[in-house]
């Protein structure tokens, strides 16, 4: 019994695993992904861009971007505190084993099992912290070059046409390491299930590749930027 338990486990976690990466590769590596709303909004990020060089008053553009800055920066706190509390759960074996037993079917794990999935959960918020982190830099270098901007009256230039291309692709990666810090966000969610059972994180992990398949492919928001 205990043998086909650990199976169980494995199988999900490496569904989990598996389902996170297919994503994430689906999303930021073939060509259907280009299609996705991220995608999209790469798009208008060049057009912000070069429009900004038709402008000598940018005070707005920068507010915007300061905007995006502390979005990121709250989203790293966060993720600080997510670590704090899923640290916390490796001390809270007993009694979570106390709660599950009580339910009609035993979930109750082993302390050994409690302590790898609470490990688990660490890393997954660790990795959601560095992205976070990581996009929040690069946020703030895409606001030096915000600030390094040629002037409107040399906007015809091959170095302003050079500069825009260059600030274009930074901004992308903040966008691209911000998704990521907040797809771990997503999938952290599905993982809890793996602390009820190792059947409820396929069923979680499912549901949460499906509602942001939705987000990217599907609602409203990407028909909008669509027309």
């Amino acid at each position: 019994m205990a043998s086909y338990s650990y199976t169980a486990d494995i199988l999900a976690v490496g569904f989990f695993v598996f389902e996170w990466l297919a994503y994430a590769i689906t999303l930021e590596h073939t060509a259907y992904g280009r299609d996705s709303l991220s995608a999209r909004m790469n798009v208008y990020r060049e057009i912000w861009v070069r429009r900004l060089l038709d402008r000598e008053a940018r005070m707005v553009d920068m507010q915007i971007m300061a905007s995006l800055q502390n979005g990121t920066a709250f989203f790293a706190s966060t993720s600080l505190f997510a670590i704090g509390g899923a640290l916390a759960l490796l001390r809270a074996g007993a009694d979570a084993a106390i709660v599950l037993s009580k339910l009609p079917v035993d979930l109750s794990p082993s302390a050994h099992l409690w302590e790898v999935k609470c490990v688990g959960l660490v890393l997954i918020c660790v990795y959601a912290f560095f992205k976070f982190a990581w996009a929040y830099r690069l946020f703030n270098y895409v606001a030096i070059l915000f600030g390094a901007m040629p002037p409107a009256t040399k906007r015809d230039t091959a170095e302003a046409d050079a500069h825009v291309i260059r600030t274009t692709r930074l901004f992308e990666a903040a966008g691209r390491h911000f998704n990521r810090g907040q797809r771990a966000f997503f999938f952290a969610l599905g993982y809890l299930g793996w602390f009820i059972s190792p059947y409820v994180l396929f069923v979680t992990t499912a549901a949460v590749v499906i509602v942001t398949w939705r987000r990217q492919f599907a609602s409203n928001a990407w028909s909008a930027m669509g027309s």
